[in-house]
């Protein structure tokens, strides 16, 4: 089993790992129906299966994940949680898995939705008894969620794979810019996941008896675990288990937002009136033009939560249902309407119901308790039902938001993971077709910040949106420089131009206040865990560099080894012994195993199997295509090992499978393998560094370790040949 060689691609595109065993470093891992083929090969046909009968063919099966007739408890639980291993012989599972724009709406968009439960109370909070100056912080909100949609569906007409603020950091301004925007919004998706469970906790715990407080952490504890093995179970599962709850949100927030309006319509006049003495004393008194304006604008900047989430689509392309980029710009509109109105919305309810905030309550609940008292349901059993279900609703939704991390922060660290900035595995996808580590850690590490800010939303908020915006930036000043050299050639160049300068400036005016205003309160935190993140990627892709120019070495020296010009017809004989051989794409590393496993037992071995898994992961789970090409690939790399076995005047064949879980399906493969050949041993390829360390172990994989005491425990022999790394 050798470990294809990497070299760096883009992050759109699968790449092998260094450190990988028996994988053909593209596809996804099934065994499915290959050992029945090799079975049958062997004499034990199942019913219902015919023999394989050309020796020297590559015997390409894929089916639905082999069951054993008694299953662990453990995997009993695991299908019950997580659910059935999907089958990727359905080519309607990638139909399956994708969203339509009103269910990315919800799955995605309930992210900045649910900005709105707090964004705008804050910017409010900040006017600091200025109150009616927040008609025009209404305005300036809806202003800047419209223009930062605008320009994040013009990234998605120009990187429809997706990719998000990495992408365009990494292709518009160079990938240690790109690294940057990466780690930052890896931060930022564990903390949408954290604050929004703070905030949601806030929210449900405010309209509870006060003896449920102390059960708060615990409570949003719980709730981040929940989601963890919700989206284990799939992306699509879990965004339509939170489909009602979102729907619930949307119609309280709109009857509390137009009712609150619709009660002062005939007082349109007065409050026009205030506004403008409110202007007046406010230039004339103390504050004077620019205070005013600084005061406005500070408000603007610190309710900067409300503007995130925005992005979200652009990172998630590859879940889109086809056509992808109609169906992102639709879900664009969708999420930028609904945010743009209820975020000034809330805004101008504040101002119209006279809601003061309390130390007790959030915003919004005081708002919702104001406008049932106002409608004339006071304090009786409809009024308290009312707000009990609008801050329900709001809670639940809350906890929808948090969704996005979960489905957006995997996808990020995936496609940095393609791009040797963060270690290979984070682009495996799981037997559910989910990127199981990445949520893995997503949730490992809310639950982290979680327990170590207190739930604070204030300090979280500070932290989100720092690093919302330090993305925002780098994407607007990357397609600022992207229109800028297109300049004379695209006719709308001008608008676009203009439209991301804008966008930058907004952007960066944000982030340059809210590090200045916030660093002591939890701003220096995030730029902290930012800038290690930052340094352990250059690190890790330093690492993989090394590896590989070690390793071309080995392609240059083994890659085209000489061996006779006519292969040997002779066919493979089951009876003899057998070497059979894990291998990934054809290099000098996998050439390298084979010698190895000749030169082990000198004139022993009278046949040759050669066994790949073709593994599916994050990279090229992108359609019935990618898969073909993939096993195409896979396909081709083991017709040039079986070619240069019987070149060296050996039988040989090759067996292959395709899946998520390499171990599985090749212990799958090799259990079939031994009843055929029952001469056989097996051989398998390991990076072997000088001084093996943690990090080598992390950032390589351990699948020959883990295949090797799988079949010594059924009494297989399994021998793992090193390649050293100097």
């Amino acid at each position: 089993m050798n470990e294809p060689p990497e070299e760096p691609a883009s992050s759109a595109s699968s790449q092998p790992d260094p450190g990988a065993v028996p994988t053909s470093g593209g596809p996804l891992p099934i065994a499915g129906q290959a050992a029945q083929v090799i079975a049958a090969e062997a004499g034990d046909t199942p019913p219902g299966h015919t023999s394989a009968e050309d020796e020297g063919a590559i015997v390409t099966t894929i089916g639905a994940p082999n069951e054993s007739a008694e299953r662990r408890l453990p995997e009993r639980v695991k299908t019950l949680l997580v659910g059935k291993p999907r089958d990727l012989e359905d080519t309607s599972i990638f139909h399956h898995v994708s969203l339509v724009a009103f269910l990315a709406w919800v799955g995605l968009g309930a992210d900045g939705l649910s900005s709105s439960c707090y964004g705008p109370a804050e910017a409010f909070v900040n006017l600091e008894g200025h109150h009616y100056l927040a008609v025009f912080l209404s305005i300036a909100t809806i202003v800047t969620v419209l223009v930062i949609s605008a320009c994040y569906r013009h990234i998605i007409e120009e990187f429809p794979s997706g990719g998000g603020g990495y992408l365009v950091a990494s292709k518009l301004l160079g990938a240690p810019v790109g690294v940057v925007s990466g780690c930052a919004l890896l931060v930022d998706y564990v903390l949408t996941v954290t604050v929004s469970i703070a905030a949601a906790g806030d929210a449900l715990f405010g309209i509870l008896p006060e003896g449920f407080y102390s059960w708060k952490t615990e409570t949003e504890l719980l709730a981040i675990v929940l989601l963890i093995v919700m989206n284990l179970r799939g992306i699509k599962e879990s965004v339509k288990i939170l489909l009602p709850i979102f729907i619930v949100f949307l119609v309280t927030h709109a009857v509390l937002i137009t009712g609150s309006i619709g009660l002062h319509i005939g007082a349109t006049s007065t409050v026009a009136e205030n506004v403008v003495h409110e202007v007046r004393t406010s230039v004339g008194g103390e504050l004077g033009l620019i205070g005013m304006l600084s005061l406005l604008f500070r408000a603007y900047t610190l309710g900067a939560g409300t503007y995130t989430g925005i992005e979200a689509v652009s990172n998630s392309m590859p879940v889109m249902r086809e056509p992808r980029v109609a169906t992102a710009k639709r879900t664009m509109t969708y999420m930028a309407l609904s945010l743009a109105i209820t975020a000034g919305g809330l805004m101008l309810a504040f101002l119209l119901l006279q809601v003061q905030p309390t130390e007790e309550t959030t915003m919004n609940q005081a708002l919702a308790e104001q406008f049932a008292t106002d409608v004339g349901l006071g304090s009786g059993w409809l009024g308290a039902s009312f707000v009990w279900v609008t801050m329900l609703a709001e809670a639940l939704l809350l906890f929808v938001a948090a969704q996005a991390g979960f489905i957006d922060g995997p996808r990020v660290l995936a496609n940095m993971a393609h791009d040797s900035w963060m270690p290979h595995w984070f682009s495996n996808l799981s037997e559910r077709l989910a990127t199981h580590n990445g949520i893995l850690l997503m949730g490992g590490a809310a639950l982290i910040a979680l327990v170590y800010t207190g739930g604070s939303v204030g300090m979280l908020l500070v932290m989100y949106a720092i690093n919302v915006f330090l993305t925002f930036s780098l994407s607007m000043i990357g397609m600022c420089r992207h229109w800028w050299q297109l300049r004379g050639e695209h006719p709308l160049w001008r608008r676009r131009l203009a439209l991301f300068s804008f966008g930058t400036a907004m952007c960066v005016s944000i982030l340059c206040v809210t590090i200045y205003e916030k660093f002591d309160v939890g701003g220096w935190r995030t730029l902290a865990v930012t800038g290690v993140l930052v340094a352990v990627c250059f690190l890790t892709r330093r690492h993989y560099n090394q590896v590989v120019r070690r390793l071309r070495r080995l392609d240059e020296s083994l890659g085209q080894v000489s061996a006779g010009d006519t292969p040997t017809n002779e066919p493979v004989d089951p009876s003899k012994p057998t070497a059979a051989i894990l291998v990934g794409g054809y290099s000098g590393l996998g050439v390298h195993t084979l010698l190895n496993a000749v030169r082990f037992a000198p004139g022993h071995f009278k046949n040759m199997v050669f066994l790949s898994v073709a593994v599916v992961d994050s990279g090229n789970f992108k359609g019935v295509d990618a898969v073909d090409d993939l096993r195409s690939h896979t396909e081709d790399a083991l017709a040039r090992y079986v070619d240069l076995a019987r070149r060296l005047g050996v039988p040989a064949e090759s067996f292959m499978a395709v899946g998520t879980e390499p171990v599985h399906e090749l212990e799958s493969l090799c259990l079939a393998i031994a009843k055929k050949y029952p001469k056989v041993v097996f051989f398998a390829g390991q990076l072997l560094f000088e001084q093996d360390t943690w990090y080598h172990r992390l950032l390589h994989n351990q699948t020959a370790y883990s295949l090797q005491r799988r079949l010594q425990w059924v009494g297989l022999p399994m021998v793992i040949l090193p390649t050293r790394v100097r």
